[in-house]
């Protein structure tokens, strides 16, 4: 007998945070087995899932552990999406491990962070939504075919300095998602088998009979990557 694929949803449960129960009910129809695995849990094990998805839940009781899963899925083509606090972390562990920006931070765990990296929006988008427009031929894109832009909805707080814009911009990783203040709301690695952050919650917009086209694409390929073995 074949064995489904292996999904680690990485974060720390709390009722807190909208996301988490939405999880519960959308879980089932994922079609994967799936672990929850609290930050201060995580591995180098994680390697051994066919997808990773860093939840909302920031700051985390470990970000080092984030920041290992973050980098697992990154350098070893294991299907990644980070929403909310994932995509602020993606950001993070590729500042610091690709583009050298050692200190990069996240405001929430150091106020008097050197390198600023992730800082409080200047419009909170809590309960939000809000237009998304795509980079064309991105991997983005191409989950939500004959669109040009969407609607998504978000729950954050904190996104991506403006004033590290260009810094984030000199590497590979590409910024796929904008809102119509030109702010970036996605990020994605060309050519990763699938790695994606958006600062919005698809899992928020997503019903056990109807998942989001972005969580449907991730779910394709954990598949796609089950069934090649890794």
């Amino acid at each position: 007998m074949t064995s489904r694929p292996r999904l680690a949803l990485v974060g720390d449960r709390s009722d807190r945070v909208p996301a988490h129960a939405r999880f519960d009910e959308i879980v089932p129809a994922f079609g994967v087995d799936v672990d929850w695995l609290p930050s201060s849990t995580v591995t180098e094990a994680i390697a051994e899932y066919d997808g990773i998805w860093v939840v909302p839940g920031s700051p985390y009781v470990s970000q080092a552990n984030v920041l290992l899963a973050i980098r697992t899925a990154r350098t070893l083509g294991i299907p990644y999406l980070g929403t909310c606090g994932g995509f602020q972390h993606a950001l993070i562990e590729y500042a610091r491990n690709v583009l050298g920006l050692a200190d990069a931070e996240d405001v929430q765990y150091d106020s008097e962070a050197a390198t600023p990296l992730i800082v409080p929006l200047c419009c909170s988008l809590v309960g939000e939504t809000a237009p998304l427009y795509f980079a064309p031929g991105s991997r983005l894109a191409s989950a939500y075919p004959d669109l040009v832009e969407t609607v998504e909805t978000y729950h954050c707080k904190y996104g991506l300095n403006p004033d590290y814009e260009d810094k984030i911009l000199a590497g590979a990783l590409r910024i796929s998602g904008w809102d119509a203040e030109k702010a970036p709301r996605a990020v994605e690695l060309p050519d990763h088998p699938f790695f994606v952050g958006s600062l919005f919650q698809p899992e928020l917009s997503s019903s056990a009979a109807r998942l989001h086209p972005l969580i449907r694409a991730f779910l394709d390929a954990v598949g796609e990557r089950a069934r090649r073995g890794h």
